[in-house]
């Protein structure tokens, strides 16, 4: 474990407690034992006077003393049994010559036993008064052991998460950034730390995968319009050609205006500037990025206002334009609203399969049903902005709807 990490040192602060902690109690128990060996003696100090007066004689005048103290005394045959017993726990035992004095606990009472040369003596008091806290002493220290294990444990569960992160962040280094790390639902700093990691994994895996788009699909996408370039270039000089050859390079400058539109939009990290805007504004910004006659767009629409993105809104709805005029049977689109909702509806085909698929770069069986990076871009603007993107075909016409949330 390395020395300088957080958990080994809370761990060994952890061990360092629990030492003194045992050394505290073992030393408060030694004490305790001087203690009550004091109390007991200061108690039958008295009684080792009266005995010690009798010198070995057990008249009736000392009996009736001892009774009216509550104290009990045992015969010869009597004191043998109760000395054999295992089950009796000396207090406080003293050796002189061949006088013994000894004071032990048996059945919950105390007995005194007094010997010499000439006789034995064993009183038993009866009200015997438990002058140990050994009890009390062993409960508080299994108390504060428990609690101090339960906030050693309770610390490492918080900072786990942060090992786990470490490995996660040497992880990140390799492009390694799907993980998954275990949410705990709390608020502490961690957790916090955790979650803007994990957000932080996730942009750079979106960055990454904008690259990759670029790599994958560039040269697809420009292969064509390049070999029509190459080809239009040795053909004659004519007028109808120079027209191909503007056209070949307005589809390489679109395609180069979206690829960075893509790149803007799944690199993103900050919020997009959004502000108030009425749709007849936005249509009109699309019509024009489209170079578009009004006359393939038929309208139908409320004016209604829409807080989005400009430049951003108005290519999203250039492409459905775009899309809806070109993949159409009579080359026109009809733009209308439904409360909030705005609708882009062409007569035409059918999609095939899952819609969801569309909305990929580059979907389709072959070139003429791709929609190249339109949808997508659609779908990623719309989403920055706020909207969805949904479809439905209906009476023959294909309906894409914008909606918002």
């Amino acid at each position: 474990m390395n020395k300088d990490s957080i958990i080994f040192s809370i761990t060994l602060n952890y061990i360092i407690t629990i030492v003194l902690l045992i050394f505290s109690f073992a030393f408060l128990f030694t004490n305790e034992k001087f203690t009550q060996e004091e109390q007991l003696f200061d108690r039958y100090k008295h009684l080792t006077k009266i005995v010690h007066k009798q010198r070995g004689e057990l008249n009736v005048d000392f009996k009736n003393i001892l009774q009216e103290m509550n104290y009990e005394i045992f015969l010869r045959d009597d004191i043998d049994k109760i000395l054999k017993n295992r089950d009796r726990k000396i207090f406080f035992s003293r050796n002189k010559g061949k006088d013994i004095f000894e004071i032990f606990e048996l059945d919950r009472k105390n007995y005194i036993l007094f010997e010499n040369n000439r006789d034995r003596i064993l009183i038993k008091d009866n009200e015997s008064l438990d002058f140990s806290n050994n009890l009390y002493l062993g409960l508080v220290f299994v108390f504060l052991f428990f609690v101090v294990t339960f906030l050693y444990i309770r610390t490492l569960r918080k900072l786990l998460p942060l090992k786990v992160l470490k490995d996660k962040v040497i992880n990140l280094g390799d492009e390694k950034f799907d993980f998954e790390i275990k949410n705990s639902g709390k608020k502490d700093e961690i957790a916090i730390l955790t979650d803007e990691f994990r957000k932080s994994a996730q942009k750079l895996k979106n960055t990454k995968e904008s690259r990759n788009i670029f790599i994958r699909n560039i040269m697809h996408e420009l292969k064509t319009p390049i070999t029509k370039g190459k080809f239009l270039l040795q053909l004659e000089n004519s007028p109808e050609n120079i027209e191909k050859l503007k056209m070949v390079f307005n589809r390489l400058e679109s395609l180069i205006n979206e690829f960075a539109t893509i790149e803007e939009l799944i690199s993103q990290s900050k919020i997009l500037d959004k502000k108030s805007y009425f749709l007849e504004d936005l249509l009109d910004e699309a019509k024009d990025i489209l170079m578009l006659d009004d006359a393939f767009v038929e309208n139908y629409y409320s004016n209604i206002k829409l807080k989005v993105n400009f430049k951003l809104f108005s290519i999203a709805i250039k492409n459905l334009i775009d899309n809806a005029i070109k993949y159409s049977d009579d080359k026109k689109v009809e733009i209308k609203t439904v409360n909030e909702d705005i609708l882009f509806i062409n007569r035409g085909k059918k999609l095939e399969g899952d819609f969801e698929k569309y909305l990929e770069p580059f979907y389709g069986k072959n070139s003429n049903e791709s929609f190249g990076l339109g949808l997508y871009i659609v779908f990623n603007i719309l989403k920055a902005n706020g909207y969805n993107l949904q479809y439905k075909y209906e009476d023959d016409k294909n309906i894409f709807v914008i909606k918002k949330g």
